[in-house]
């Protein structure tokens, strides 16, 4: 399919700030990509636009029934120039388990990345040019049928939105804390858990903001049963470190299947290090922050790429996570993975895939 491309005249593109400006979802680049489906016919009218408002019917069955997933990923400016993806076909394939699990068309992956690689070079002066910085990538997929009844759609709109971020956190690369609910639940077994989609983040936003007015950068949620065992932090995998053992929760169908959490496995192994995805339950992780034998805690995502965790919150007993600073494996980590991302270090995975001009 042709991509259709209906550029910004010169004169009428937006400012872009300054990299030090940069915050996370604020600021947006001059143009985006859509293409429309219509059952049977499928995809049609690829296409790269102006960046401006969309088009919707009050009835459009993603309003009143939640048929709506997304994806994120980053394009990085390296010290040579030139702009890398990191594992962007993972998240094209984990965008089509997505639509899988919500009843929507999948994309052709490779198809997927041509439409972002053309959209990236055509906004290429919004990738950043600072280490840390970045352009964040979001390609987004909902139903746009005009029709009010409990089924799929059989229209939708996919669109692919860029802009310059900073850092995901305000802390930066600096210990975050995290609050444990164990009054809410952010996603069952069966559930949708494992998909990126709208609701998922929408179940999430209570708890959230009890840990905000608590003073807390995240919540740490618990299983949705027996509500004892570790699961996901709001946007980010977790991952423990239990003396020199690395521990994460295994993807039961509740948790989303982070590519930075399956980058930091595959690095870890690579490294040497004892990697184990086995249950871990709330008690097990207090427990040993209290024995001295938790050497550090950290999340992992898109966004924030590696974010430790300095301190716990459970049932209002607060916990600091070995001396509440850096841990040496999150660091390591974190170096490593954006050295890659940057171009600054070796890539023994293949995982850079460079935007040609």
């Amino acid at each position: 399919m042709e991509i259709t491309i209906h550029a910004v005249a010169p004169e009428r593109r937006k400012d872009r700030p300054k990299d030090a400006e940069l915050v996370f979802g604020k600021v947006f680049s001059d143009h985006m990509f859509l293409m429309d489906y219509e059952t049977p016919q499928g995809w049609s009218n690829a296409r790269i636009v102006p960046y401006g408002p969309l088009s919707l019917d009050p009835a459009a069955m993603v309003l009143h029934y939640g048929q709506g997933i997304f994806e994120g990923l980053k394009a990085y400016r390296g010290a040579d120039g030139r702009i890398h993806l990191f594992r962007p076909l993972e998240n094209m394939k984990r965008f089509n388990r997505s639509a899988q699990r919500m009843c929507m068309p999948e994309v052709d992956i490779h198809f997927h990345l041509q439409a972002i690689e053309t959209l990236v070079r055509l906004d290429a002066d919004w990738v950043p040019r600072s280490k840390g910085a970045s352009l964040y990538i979001r390609p987004t997929m909902v139903a746009s049928e005009p029709h009010l009844g409990v089924r799929p759609a059989t229209e939708y709109l996919h669109y692919v939105i860029t802009g310059p971020v900073g850092a995901y956190y305000p802390e930066g690369f600096n210990p975050v804390k995290i609050y444990v609910t164990d009054e809410y639940v952010r996603a069952v077994r069966g559930g949708v858990g494992e998909a990126k989609t709208m609701a998922n983040y929408a179940a999430s936003l209570q708890a959230q903001e009890v840990a905000k007015k608590k003073g807390y950068t995240q919540v740490l949620w618990l299983d949705a049963v027996e509500r004892r065992y570790v699961e996901e932090v709001g946007t980010m995998n977790i991952f423990f470190r239990l003396k020199d053992e690395l521990v994460t929760p295994p993807l039961s169908g509740s948790i989303l299947p982070g590519v930075t959490r399956d980058s930091v496995i595959h690095l870890a192994q690579h490294w040497g290090l004892t990697v184990h995805e086995r249950p871990i339950t709330i008690d097990e992780v207090l427990d040993a922050i209290a024995m001295g034998t938790m050497k550090e805690i950290f999340g992992t995502g898109t966004a924030a790429v590696i974010s430790p965790v300095g301190q716990v919150c459970y049932k209002d007993k607060t916990y600091r996570v070995g001396n509440g600073g850096v841990g040496e494996w999150s660091q390591r980590f974190y170096d490593e993975l954006t050295g890659i991302q940057y171009g600054d270090k070796e890539d023994p995975f293949g995982w850079v895939h460079t935007i040609v001009a």
